[in-house]
């Protein structure tokens, strides 16, 4: 009987110590605009005529083959000795090029799954999401589609909204962007933008109605910086240390908007010898919570700016992120914009 009571106290105290500690996993997502991957293989769509062999920019597979492997080695670097678990991309051109990156680059031995928007952009040139199963089960992908603020304006990239089932079982809303660029100036391409970053607050509300604790993530190139009014007025999305309040898990938060306050130059792209923040992470308030099942901060997100993407700025000085072309002439780098990344944790 001794024995019986010295048993169930073990059993008891076993019971109270495994529900107090929970695993805990750390995971890493990145966002990376790579710079026009486009195949060597015309598209009778699609406008990509600056990247066959015979064109201005003799794009063959020799460079192709380079590009891909740089992608794998940036994507790798960030990772560190894990994988991204997330991994957002622009400017990739379709599906076979995100076939060969994944699977016959130097990423195949990471086993990464991806899907992309197939979108009416005039180039050809969308927007994707690499995942790993382990971390993130897919359970839907769909294509958001962003009007034209007139008729003649041209067709721009679709958003990406994938939804996945996370190791505790929580599902994570995930939204890749390409916003429309600034060509032709960037306050004349400014509704363009403003339309779609409406079309992204719209998607965040059906969400918010429909289910009780949406987790959101967005990520991607925006063509805007924090400042300008498609982050600041329609997203509302602020740096988490900026917002006097407590947090609201209904709102939008920025994770690297507080830095670009601090810091002169920090940015993830450089025009005209001054650095910007044009590639941005943000979340819902609730994934700042730190008692949340999922949660990561401020500090837990970064700009990769390690040498081997950097080049030296002739023109203005300091560095430069060491391009793939600079204008029509061949540099052999890695892209125009340096990624960003956040850290999650997640409690299962």
């Amino acid at each position: 009987m001794r024995l019986f009571h010295l048993l169930s106290l073990f059993l008891f105290t076993a019971s109270l110590h495994a529900q107090e500690t929970k695993d805990t996993l750390l995971f890493r997502i990145m966002s990376y605009n790579v710079e026009n991957l486009f195949d060597c293989r015309h598209d009778s769509l699609k406008n990509d005529y600056e990247f066959l062999p015979d064109a201005v920019r003799h794009w063959n597979y020799t460079k192709y083959k380079k590009k891909l492997d740089h992608i794998a080695r940036v994507i790798t670097a960030v990772g560190g000795w894990t994988p991204p678990a997330l991994v957002a991309l622009c400017e990739v051109e379709n599906d076979s090029v995100m076939r060969d990156l994944t699977r016959y680059s130097a990423l195949r031995k990471a086993d990464y799954r991806y899907v992309m928007t197939q979108s009416s952009d005039e180039r050809g040139i969308d927007v994707a999401l690499m995942y790993q199963r382990d971390c993130f089960k897919l359970l839907s992908s769909q294509s958001l589609s962003v009007k034209k603020p007139r008729k003649d304006s041209r067709a721009t990239r679709d958003i990406l909204h994938v939804c996945g089932q996370l190791l505790n079982h929580d599902s994570l809303d995930v939204f890749v962007v390409h916003f429309p660029s600034r060509s032709g100036g960037a306050k004349e391409s400014e509704p363009y933008r403003l339309l779609a970053a409406q079309r992204l607050e719209d998607a965040v509300d059906s969400l918010y109605r429909v289910r009780r604790r949406a987790q959101i993530l967005i990520m991607g190139d925006f063509n805007d910086y924090p400042t300008n009014k498609s982050i600041q007025q329609i997203l509302k999305a602020k740096a988490p240390s900026l917002v006097p309040d407590s947090l609201n898990p209904h709102r939008l938060y920025h994770l690297l908007a507080g830095k670009t306050a601090s810091r002169k130059a920090f940015g993830s792209y450089k025009y005209q010898g001054e650095w910007g923040l044009l590639d941005h992470i943000i979340v819902s308030g609730n994934l700042l919570q730190t008692d949340s099942p999922l949660s990561t901060d401020e500090k837990s997100a970064a700009i990769f700016n390690h040498p081997f993407l950097l080049t030296k700025d002739a023109k203005y000085g300091d560095n430069q992120p060491f391009r793939t072309y600079y204008g029509m002439k061949y540099q052999a780098g890695y892209s125009d914009h340096l990624p960003v990344w956040a850290d999650f944790r997640i409690i299962y």
